[in-house]
Parts: structure tokens; C-alpha cells; sequence
């Protein structure tokens, strides 16, 4: 153990958050080295085996279009890994993408992992990184990195309450004195929605569409909740950038249903908040859970600092406002979102004294 802090000097410790839709890198002293989608693109060959055509971007860009021999998996589910053998491909091709340095030293890694985790997925985690290439392995809980990555007073007898809203899983989690006092995983996210989408155009206007469109939709016309007056400003990390109207409809194409004839279809922005409700309930209702099951002294906390809320998920348009209306507490959202749990990974890597306090034993 006395040679960790030499072996550090010639590693590249690096925190992964393993998402079910992105994977990010944080390398030490670098900052996010890498950002791409968890979608990994395999050959069959000749004796059954799988050999790694792409992986991150190139491989989200097959999805849905490869030939028979060729398949385009997602390895992550609802936050955990469902394909052990190709997480375990994606996660060697990245740490080899970053940790460039051919050094006879491993690099020491943080992955976070969903709060509802259980010990056998856990231990899928740990025995996936190893497998490709790690010194040590740490584990954070997902909605405690979020809290460090925003800045939130983690440490101090004072509560914060994250919400994380990711591609598999929501968790929230009410953090106080470096521990988490209540946390709360759903398996509902940004996945669940595309996936609401696909099949309510599918049954409404028998037109069938893949899930790379239904992603599109949900990002460009997307919303939670429709009440213009009280929220006018445009939000910085919005698509749209410094374009405050965000169109109410837009072209989508796909195969009739009746015709099997490919067609155009203009689809409204009523339509798609119709058709994700029962995913923003589900948001809903259990951030309302979290917020009975924690204790008073907390609570009050709570009133005074608001909901963070972090994740792909928050940039939903809508959702902030949608929440402040239902619980009547403030909320605000984390300045880079789909970032905020990667660089709070970071921070606890930076800081071992902090990541002794936080990491999952």
C-alpha cells in the first residue's frame, strides 16, 4: 500500500461513469477526456464468437441499420450491466482510448453505480473493470457523485437532495454528513420515454419508427409541462441554444404499419408530452416518496436549498417547472448535466479523504 502514492504519479487514474445511455471519462488532472454513447456494434463470425466492430459513436450510428451478421448492443440496462462480456470490451476500448501511455502501471478507477445497486452487480462492475485494465477499483453511488459534481455541501449536518435523471434509472437521494440518508432508484429514464414514444406513434398513427428517431423527437420537441408565462427565459443548455421558441411539431419518418411503404409524418409536441406522462409521473411520485420518508430536521433543509436536478434527463423542457409545481420547493439544474456525475467522480478521485467517506464498501 506505501507504493500507491508513487504508483499514482505514473497512472492515469481515471472515474468512469458508466451510463446506460453515455459513457464518460474523467482522467486526473485532465478533466472529461471522453464522452460517447454505451452502444458497442459486434460480429458473429464463423465459430460463434463476437468480434468488436465499433464501439461509442460509430457504433450508435449503426444502430438499427447492420446487416444480419453484425448486431448493435447496448450492454447497460436500466443502469446495470446486462452484457457482461461486451461491457467489458467497451470498458478496455476506452481505458485504452484514454490511458494512452503504454506504462507498466494500471490505472487506479471510480466507477458510479446506481444507488439500488445490488451485490451481484456490483460485483459485475468491479470484475468488468478489472477484466480491462484497472489497478483498484472504487465504487460511488450515482446520486452522491452528482451532489459532489454540483457543489453541494455533501459534508456538512446540512441536507442536499439530487435528483438524476439518466438514460436507465432516476435515483433520489437525500445526502447529509458524507452519507446518504434516503435514496430511492426507479428504473424509469430517458430510455423508458423513447421507448413511450416509439410505440404511441406506432399505435396512434401506424407509422413504425426506431429508437435513434424516437430520441430525436423526445430531444427536439420533448417537454413535461406546458405553461409559457411564468418560465420565458431560454435555458443555456437547451438545444436550442439562444433560440428561446422551441418548435411545437416536426417532420418524422418511417414505415407505414398498413402500407409498408416508408412516409413522412408531422408529429406535434402535445402528442410527445401525451405520450411520455406515465415516465414523468413515475419522476414525480417518487421524488413526492423521498420527500415524506425524510426527517424532519432535513425537510426543513430541503425548503431552504431546493431539489437539484441533474442527469440527461433534467434538460427535459419542462420538468424544473413541472416539479416546482407539484412539490412547491425551488429547483434548479446543474450547469452540465450530463457531465455532473462524471466530475463529481472526479473530485472524489482527487480528494481520497472524501472518497474514503463516499465509496460503497
Amino acid at each position: 500500500m506505501f507504493l500507491d502514492p508513487l504508483l499514482g504519479m505514473f497512472s492515469n487514474d481515471m472515474a468512469i461513469d458508466l451510463g446506460t445511455a453515455n459513457t464518460l471519462v474523467y482522467v486526473k488532472g485532465k478533466g472529461i477526456v471522453l464522452s460517447e454513447p454505451s452502444v458497442v456494434a459486434v460480429r458473429k463470425d464463423a465459430r460463434g464468437g463476437n468480434r468488436v466492430v465499433a464501439v461509442g459513436k460509430e457504433a450508435k450510428m449503426m444502430l438499427g441499420r447492420t446487416p444480419g451478421n453484425i448486431q448493435a448492443i447496448r450492454p447497460m440496462k436500466d443502469g446495470v450491466i446486462a452484457d457482461f462480456e461486451v461491457t467489458e470490451a467497451m470498458l478496455r476500448h476506452f481505458i485504452r482510448k484514454v490511458h494512452a501511455r503504454r506504462t507498466l502501471v494500471r490505472p487506479r478507477i471510480i466507477i458510479s453505480v446506481p444507488s439500488g445497486i445490488t451485490q451481484v452487480e456490483k460485483r459485475a462492475v468491479k470484475e468488468s473493470a478489472e477484466s480491462a485494465g484497472a489497478r483498484e477499483v472504487y465504487l460511488i453511488e450515482e446520486p452522491m457523485a452528482a451532489a459532489i459534481g454540483a457543489g453541494l455541501p455533501i459534508t456538512e449536518p446540512t441536507s442536499s437532495m439530487v435528483v438524476d435523471i439518466g438514460g436507465g434509472t432516476t435515483e433520489v437521494a437525500v445526502i447529509s454528513l458524507a452519507g446518504v440518508v434516503y435514496a430511492k432508484s426507479v428504473r424509469v429514464g430517458g430510455d423508458k420515454m423513447d421507448e413511450a414514444i416509439l410505440q404511441y406513434i406506432k399505435r396512434k398513427h401506424n407509422l413504425l419508427i426506431g429508437e435513434r428517431t424516437a430520441e430525436m423527437i423526445k430531444t427536439t420537441i420533448g417537454n413535461a409541462y406546458f405553461d409559457p408565462p411564468p418560465n420565458p427565459e431560454p435555458r443555456a443548455q437547451d438545444d436550442e441554444g439562444a433560440d428561446p421558441p422551441m418548435p411545437d411539431s416536426m417532420e418524422i419518418k418511417g414505415r407505414d404499419l398498413i402500407t409498408g411503404i416508408p412516409k413522412t409524418l408531422r408529429i406535434t409536441a402535445e402528442e410527445v408530452r401525451h405520450s411520455i406522462t406515465e415516465q414523468i409521473d413515475a419522476i414525480v411520485e417518487t421524488v413526492k416518496i423521498a420527500l415524506e420518508q425524510t426527517p424532519p430536521e432535513l425537510a426543513a433543509d430541503i425548503v431552504d436549498n431546493g431539489i437539484t436536478l441533474t442527469g440527461g434527463g433534467a434538460l427535459l423542457k419542462g420538468l424544473d417547472s413541472l416539479l416546482a409545481k407539484e412539490t412547491h420547493l425551488p429547483i434548479s439544474i446543474t450547469e452540465d448535466s450530463l457531465s455532473t456525475v462524471v466530475l463529481g467522480s472526479g473530485k472524489a478521485l482527487d480528494n481520497l479523504d472524501l472518497l474514503k467517506e463516499v465509496m460503497i464498501k
